[in-house]
């Protein structure tokens, strides 16, 4: 372990007397770290920041490890193998209340917005292209709804079947989403109650769980018909010719929030200089990831994909993760579409902990029945409020501004309560509103609904 201290480094001089920018290296507590990530794009900003300096910079050094699945990534980050790791969104909420494994996690940081797909089998695509005849064309308009797919899932519920679908864990965003995009064309996807912790009763359809790099094999074999899983595990349905992606989550809800970076609550306390130092690491990778020219070109994405193309990171084929990577997105061979926004990873005040994140991830456990008791609208915000810390990510923020690094209007203002502005940004256009969680579940025609009193509580 190195010795500790205060490093400070003049950025800049005056002509006229003296003036000078300090970039100031924490006194950390724990300077070797150990992260842990799954193989999908959006574990960009950890790559990134390990592999353009931006941790050595904090006096950090990291070591980056892929993990087989979601639940292995989390005990060995809650056994303390691993300090802490590229998480779904829903992960630390989830450990918190004690929905599957029970640790107070917590997040300083958000690492990415968007960069999910939902694909369907070749089969399935081409019965919802005879059920709606404008999906039967090289280039249908988007975003496409799940109300041609509902005759082939009523059809297959009449002969005794219900179709299989894929998503990578019970409380990821790709669960949440692929239950949001098919409940908003009636197609129900099951409910989550205590003795059902597959999420199957009263569904028309079957949605489990598949890691995310099995899921084109998936589709191939026929295990799923569909599935909504992160890059580049879609746009490698395409490459092979056996799926067509038919939406983003960007169009199931604009600009989501996708993955965290989550430490446990002990790892925090115990190490709060480094998990600030780290925050500020991230923050550089996020703005790094987003950089444009004066275009608005992303002008270090294509070096990323490189980087994440390693066997070590990724290990897709550069080609593949390009191509949702550098704003663009295929839904087919014949259909490239500009989606600069498909993943973001800095702007939009993306890398913030927003409170409202965590409401909606809740609202989400709760109408699929795995929050099994309604709760009132105080507890919705008591929860997130112990999950998301904009405290640390504001400490590394500020002294980020003082060194240069980014500037305050690239942050939310210093009198930001953590509540997004409400938004019908949604495939249903119903609006969300972080402060009104019981109001928002009630909106749904499928799913667990609370009594109305509960908001005022």
């Amino acid at each position: 372990m190195k010795t500790h201290k205060i490093l400070r480094t003049i950025i800049g001089l005056g002509m006229l007397g003296a003036t000078s920018v300090s970039a100031e290296q924490l006194d950390v507590e724990k300077d070797e770290l150990k992260f842990g990530f799954i193989k999908l794009t959006d574990c960009a900003p950890i790559v990134i920041a390990k592999e353009k300096g931006f941790f050595e910079a904090e006096g950090l050094q990291v070591e980056v490890i892929a993990q087989p699945n979601w639940k292995q990534l989390l005990d060995n980050v809650i056994t303390g193998e691993l300090d802490g790791a590229h998480m779904l969104s829903g992960q630390p909420i989830a450990a918190t209340i004690g929905f599957g494994t029970k640790s107070h996690i917590v997040t300083p940081y958000t690492l990415d917005l968007n960069g999910n797909g939902i694909t369907v089998s070749n089969a399935i695509w081409e019965q919802m292209q005879e059920n709606d005849p404008t999906l039967d064309t090289d280039t249908p308009k988007h975003p496409i709804p799940a109300t041609s797919l509902k005759p082939i899932v009523d059809a297959a519920k009449e002969d005794g079947k219900k179709l299989p679908m894929g998503m990578v864990f019970p409380v990821s965003t790709h669960n949440y989403e692929i239950r949001y995009w098919l409940a908003a064309a009636n197609i129900h996807p099951g409910m989550y109650t205590s003795t059902d912790l597959k999420g199957f009763t009263n569904g028309d359809i079957e949605l489990s769980t598949t890691p995310p790099p099995q899921m084109p094999a998936t589709l191939e074999s026929g295990k799923n018909v569909a599935y909504c899983v992160g890059e580049p595990w879609n746009q490698q349905a395409v490459a092979k010719g056996i799926g067509v992606p038919v939406t983003t989550n960007y169009d199931i809800w604009k600009n989501n929030p996708e993955k965290v970076f989550g430490v446990t609550k002990a790892w925090a306390d115990e190490n709060p200089n480094t998990l600030i130092a780290v925050t500020k690491a991230l923050i550089k990778a996020g703005k790094w990831l987003d950089a444009t020219d004066a275009s608005g070109k992303l002008i270090n994405r294509e070096e990323a994909c490189r980087i994440l193309s390693q066997p070590n990171y990724v290990g897709a084929d550069y080609d593949v993760i390009k191509n949702s990577m550098t704003g663009f997105f295929y839904f087919q061979k014949t259909d490239k579409r500009e989606m600069p926004d498909f993943n973001v990873f800095f702007k939009y005040h993306a890398t913030y902990p927003h409170y409202s994140d965590g409401v909606w991830f809740l609202t989400q456990m709760r109408r699929w029945g795995q929050i099994t008791e309604p709760k009132p609208a105080s507890w919705y915000k008591e929860i997130a409020e112990k999950v998301y810390l904009p405290e640390v990510y504001k400490k590394a923020a500020a002294m980020l501004i003082e060194e240069g690094s980014i500037t305050k209007d690239e942050i939310p203002a210093a009198d930001y309560d953590g509540y997004k502005a409400p938004t019908k940004d949604f495939i249903d256009g119903i609006e969300y509103d972080g402060k009104k969680p019981i109001e928002y579940l009630n909106s749904h025609k499928i799913g667990n609904k609370d009594d109305p009193s509960l908001s005022a509580k």
